[in-house]
């Protein structure tokens, strides 16, 4: 960063190449269509450039670009709630999120992904964000906490309450015998949100 900021004109692009992958999952988890998280994260590495002298050193650097596309993202998902629907997530936009970076789990079928997709969009683009970082990609409340600029507290509220919104949306997807719904391999990096504990604090 501090080259970039120096005038090292190749600095940024190997700062972003370093980083990726993580923010692309970022993107495309929130935004659940690829060209809107393209989209989204050109928005998000243009502002990083152009902002990159107002950069402190009061987070990492990661954390940082991460919190510039989550927040361009959250912007994109509040402009879409403004609009009317146009439909559900099609079967070449799940094709396409089984693209990203972080690997599907073999273990989850189309239709569940659909149905987790479908139901994460009707949550407002905050408890969006927050689900997506914490159950969908794994990252610590505390990290996550970082990215999004708000305390450790609110980021298990947002969290606790989109799992309990997504519950009765999802209840179909429980194990005979099973209080809670099941999760497509019960892995972060799957892509895919369940409430795994109701109201509960991500493990």
């Amino acid at each position: 960063m501090r080259r970039h900021v120096d005038g090292d004109r190749d600095a940024f692009g190997q700062l972003f190449l370093r980083h990726r992958d993580r923010l692309w999952a970022v993107a495309v988890r929130t935004l659940s269509d690829p060209e809107e998280a393209a989209d989204a994260l050109q928005d998000a590495m243009i502002s990083a450039f152009r902002r990159a002298g107002s950069f402190r050193g009061d987070s990492a650097v990661t954390t940082w670009l991460h919190r510039i596309v989550v927040n361009a993202c959250v912007d994109r998902l509040r402009r879409k709630a403004v609009r009317p629907a146009t439909g559900g997530t099609d079967e070449r936009t799940l094709d396409n999120l089984a693209m990203a970076q972080c690997a599907p789990d073999p273990s989850s079928d189309s239709d569940t992904s659909l149905d987790v997709m479908s139901a994460l969009r009707t949550l407002p683009p905050d408890q969006q964000a927050a689900l997506v970082l914490v159950d969908m990609l794994g990252y610590p409340v505390a990290e996550a906490s970082a990215i999004l600029g708000v305390s450790e507290g609110t980021v298990k509220s947002r969290c606790a309450r989109g799992r309990a919104r997504l519950l009765p949306r999802l209840a179909h997807l429980r194990r005979p015998g099973d209080a809670r719904p099941r999760a497509p391999g019960n892995r972060s990096a799957t892509g895919d949100v369940l409430p795994s504990r109701e109201g509960g604090e991500h493990p």
